[in-house]
């Protein structure tokens, strides 16, 4: 993917997720559920009726989920950045924890046991 077609898709996603996070497409989304609802005798709750909701749910949330996930990637790699650059301000230059997020679970998991028994030594 080009720089410029990566920045498009960082663009989008950005406003993408800030609106869909806005209390008016709830309650949007929640008028078009019971909308759809109420329509439901009127059609006679044919499966045309039901393919509507799940049609349009299931595209809503397949798209909605590439959108969440590029936006948690960019802010989980803007928190690691961050952390680097405070741990090295501090001088903290443990080089495992300046790569943790680059760790399997079960490493991760033996660090944070190893980190609780220090902090309780230290109380």
């Amino acid at each position: 993917m080009s720089k410029r077609k990566g920045d498009i898709f960082t663009r989008f996603t950005s406003i993408v997720s800030i609106w869909i996070g806005r209390p008016w497409v709830f309650t949007t989304a929640l008028g078009i559920l019971i909308l759809w609802g109420v329509s439901g005798p009127l059609l006679g709750f044919s499966d045309t009726w039901q393919l509507i909701i799940n049609t349009g749910t299931t595209i809503v949330t397949f798209l909605i989920v590439f959108i969440i996930q590029n936006t948690q990637n960019r802010d989980n790699l803007a928190m690691n950045i961050k952390q680097d650059a405070i741990m090295r301000k501090l001088g903290i230059t443990d080089d495992d924890l300046l790569g943790a997020e680059d760790q399997s679970d079960q490493r991760l998991e033996k660090k944070k046991k190893r980190m609780q028994r220090k902090a309780a030594k230290k109380k």
